[in-house]
């Protein structure tokens, strides 16, 4: 999976998906249609609430990169946007988050890019295309909280809370676009992978699913969305397919 996608589900309609849900109001949970790496995203997760004990299962907004714990600083994070799900258990940097702290991250789909070689009339470029199920992706992700020392521990600002997602051999339609493709949670077992209490390996690795099973819908989309500033429901619009790699 590249580094980009489109998040533009509501609190709301999450709630209508997945139950109860609590999230802070004064948090923003605007839409995005070109998410990329170190801005923040929408993550449902499950904590223990200090006062009451209770499990509560919660959105939060978490700045994608993923920060360990023991890091010296937080500048490494936009280097792991994506954890791959074959080693996820073993690497230093995610085992310690895949054994106890999960979550997901909604998804309306994700971009890839292809290379279009250079022709007469043109120099090369990489031509974007949006890979997609039509419904909510709930993308299989690892949080973590990293903590600046050089500050107070009950200064807010001295806790970075962070997110990966993790990633898989692409197959199907999205094989023909990249080789990796971001795993899933079905919502019958959202409960299972969030909880922090199930730590057996091979449990949570039989939770992680493609999503259809790979058979995404893939379409070409404007080069716009090349560039980070972009953003917008038009950077979906159909556009020619140099390639013919879309449905």
């Amino acid at each position: 999976m590249c580094g980009r996608f489109v998040s533009t589900t509501t609190p709301q309609d999450l709630v209508a998906l997945l139950g109860e849900l609590r999230w802070d109001p004064a948090e923003s949970f605007a839409p995005s249609w070109n998410v990329a790496p170190t801005d923040p995203v929408p993550a449902v997760l499950e904590r223990l609430d200090r006062e009451s004990g209770e499990l509560l299962r919660q959105l939060r907004p978490l700045r994608w990169g993923l920060v360990p714990s023991w890091s010296k600083d937080p500048s490494g994070g936009a280097r792991m946007i994506n954890a791959r799900s074959e080693t996820v258990h073993l690497k230093p940097a995610f085992r310690k988050a895949f054994t106890t702290r999960r979550c997901v991250i909604p998804a309306d789909g994700y971009f890839e890019w292809r290379e279009v070689p250079a022709a007469a009339d043109r120099k090369k470029y990489k031509q974007p295309y949006f890979l997609s199920t039509g419904s909510v992706m709930l993308m299989a992700g690892l949080y973590e909280f990293w903590r600046d020392r050089t500050r107070p521990e009950d200064d807010p600002a001295a806790w970075l809370a962070t997110a990966t997602i993790i990633t898989t051999d692409a197959t199907d339609s999205a094989g023909r676009v990249h080789d990796r493709m971001p795993l899933t949670i079905a919502p019958a077992d959202l409960s299972a992978w969030l909880a922090p209490d199930l730590t057996d390996s091979d449990e949570l690795h039989h939770l992680l699913r493609r999503p259809a099973d790979g058979a995404l819908r893939v379409r070409a989309v404007s080069p716009t969305v090349n560039s980070v500033r972009a953003n917008g429901p038009e950077l979906l619009d159909t556009a020619p397919d140099p390639l013919g790699l879309a449905d």
